[in-house]
């Protein structure tokens, strides 16, 4: 299981949510604390793929009962549940 650089992490998470869910358009900012529901970045399907990048970059199931805000509505809060994850 790999470990977690939390710069790399938010990095590695961010552009995954420019190029998947906002075309690359990097004009358009957004906080790490942003919400990406509130914001309209991510809808209930981008959860999921988003649940499958982060599965496959850091070699973990997210089981379905932590498929909650709190744990992958911003890239806070990603990143936090994913260090506690692999720690």
């Amino acid at each position: 299981m790999p470990t977690i650089d939390q710069n790399t992490a938010r990095g590695d998470i961010k552009n995954f949510i420019i190029d998947s869910f906002m075309f690359g358009q990097k004009d358009q900012t957004f906080s790490d604390s942003d919400s990406f529901m509130e914001k309209g970045i991510v809808d209930s399907t981008g959860i999921l793929e988003m649940t499958s990048f982060i599965e496959e970059k850091y070699e973990f199931a997210i089981e379905d009962d932590e498929m909650t805000p709190e744990n992958l509505d911003s890239i806070d809060n990603l990143v936090q549940f994913i260090s506690k994850k692999l720690s």
